[in-house]
């Protein structure tokens, strides 16, 4: 039996109706939503819009959905938490499910370090905090970050964040005291692992330097990899200079990549990781982790917020740590990741439209060019590709600077039969796009 089900155009009645009310209140800053149709159920990997059209969903919320939509674990202890209270704010009143969260995170993060963590609401503020922290703990303001990053839209995540527009428009002054170094990978190497330290000591003087901020596979920037021994060297410079290395896990976190964290895959021990997305389950809430020396020095006060570690949220999160347990998540991360690979790879042969395939685990993407000497961006055709997926039942997310990468943010619950479904949809939409 297959999952999609289409039964009207995209979109249906049912949805054109509710986009019409959206226009007349909704805020146009905000943009066009990815898929035209308004949800009416989430299940797994599945989809259902207010007109019974069925959709698979690659994209995961945005990458906020690991354990699937309305996993029933965690629907059933969300709703018996919404029973008993809904917020204390836990420097007022504190409640276990908050030290849940922090015992779950500091036990899955890599190193033999001690770690204890901080919650908050968003990926922005995870960032955001984790530069306070570091700030505070060093003495020192400066921050590097990368080419191609994304680390939020509030002010000083703004500034971190690479592309300009949207998502800088017209909004500086921006924040102060961020330095940014090009991203080495194998398919488009800018820099090579050995002239970091130098070209950074030219730049700024590294014992200025609080942090060096980078995501271990760039999310929006394209699911870039970077390329051996870059985490190693990052790693020697912080070292070197008393500088901290913070790993922005956002979107490349809690299981992406057959790992509970990314940075994992290169044995490296970060002082901080940001964390964010799918850690409750699609219920806003983020967090820093870090070697407790570290989390412990700045005054009592210093962080938190009014509803950073909200109770609903919290105890999603635990839920989600035991369904990682009992359902063998991270090993299954890395059966779809060689599912989407071994597909992704047969499609670089007969398209010669795709221009790269890369990825760990499940997080794999696919690059298009218009040629695959320059390497030009094919993004137009990409956006044709995203919107016949759309057309046919399969929901997917383009990412990079130029936007012509598709990258997989799917729930680690779909199933086999679901998957095969979904990449039959896209091989499809690829075909015709090089018949242009």
């Amino acid at each position: 039996m297959k999952s999609i089900l289409i039964k009207t155009t995209i979109p249906g009645p049912k949805s054109k109706a509710i986009e019409a009310r959206r226009d007349q209140c909704v805020a146009k800053a905000l943009g066009g939503s990815l898929l035209p149709c308004h949800i009416a159920k989430g299940s797994g990997a599945i989809v259902t819009d207010v007109d019974g059209n069925r959709f698979i969903d690659l994209t995961g919320g945005w990458g906020c959905l690991a354990v699937g939509h309305s996993h029933p674990k965690v629907t059933k202890a969300v709703k018996a938490q919404a029973g008993k209270y809904l917020h204390t704010d836990f420097t007022a009143v504190p409640y276990e499910s908050y030290i849940e969260v922090c015992e779950g995170l500091a036990k899955v993060s890599p190193g033999k370090t001690p770690k204890s963590a901080a919650l908050f609401n968003s990926g922005a503020e995870a960032v955001e905090n984790a530069v306070k922290i570091s700030r505070g703990y060093t003495g020192r303001s400066g921050i590097v970050v990368f080419e191609n990053a994304f680390h939020g839209r509030t002010l000083l995540a703004m500034t971190m964040t690479h592309k300009a527009m949207p998502y800088k428009y017209k909004f500086g002054p921006f924040a102060s005291d961020i330095f940014r170094l090009p991203f080495p990978t194998p398919y488009r190497p800018t820099i090579k692992v050995e002239e970091i330290e130098r070209v950074l000591s030219n730049m700024i003087n590294p014992e200025y330097l609080a942090a060096i901020v980078v995501e271990p596979i760039q999310g929006e920037g394209g699911f870039n990899v970077p390329s051996e021994g870059f985490f190693e060297e990052l790693r020697r410079i912080c070292d070197k200079y008393g500088i901290m290395l913070v790993v922005d896990e956002v979107q490349s976190g809690v299981g992406r990549t057959g790992k509970f964290f990314a940075i994992e895959n290169w044995n490296i021990e970060p002082d901080l990781i940001c964390v964010g997305k799918s850690i409750a389950a699609g219920l806003p809430l983020s967090a820093v982790v870090g070697k407790k020396k570290i989390m412990d020095a700045l005054p009592e006060g210093a962080i938190g917020g009014t509803y950073v570690g909200n109770p609903l949220a919290c105890v999603a999160s635990a839920e989600l740590f035991k369904i990682f347990n009992e359902e063998h998540l991270l090993e299954k991360s890395l059966a779809i990741g060689k599912k989407l690979r071994a597909r992704f790879e047969k499609f670089k042969e007969k398209y010669p439209i795709v221009g790269d395939v890369r990825g760990i685990g499940a997080m794999q993407a696919i690059e298009f060019v218009t040629d695959r000497q320059t390497k030009d961006y094919a993004s137009a055709e990409t956006k044709q590709i995203v919107h016949d997926c759309l057309e046919n039942g399969v929901i997917v997310a383009s990412a990079g600077i130029n936007k012509n990468v598709i990258r997989m943010l799917v729930t680690l619950e779909i199933t086999d039969a679901q998957l095969s479904e979904a990449l039959d949809v896209m091989e499809n939409a690829i075909a015709k796009a090089c018949k242009k």
